[in-house]
């Protein structure tokens, strides 16, 4: 029987374990809250995030990124 190996995320979701620790939401809630804002520019939502969820930019960028993708 082959062992079957789970291979890491790759970019904006490799991001994801580190934000759910850190910010304590599961990256489902920031993905709805993402969502609730489908005429802001990429930019405009990472600085949402960043200003009224105190999340840090890198941690916002990836998610708006996953999220748009």
């Amino acid at each position: 029987m082959s062992e079957t190996k789970t291979l890491p995320p790759k970019g904006p979701a490799s991001y994801f374990p580190s934000i759910e620790r850190k910010y304590g939401r599961p990256i489902n809630e920031w993905i709805a809250i993402i969502q609730t804002m489908p005429d802001k520019k990429h930019m405009e939502i990472v600085t949402f995030l960043k200003e009224h969820h105190q999340i840090g930019h890198g941690h916002a960028n990836a998610l708006v990124a996953h999220t748009l993708a």
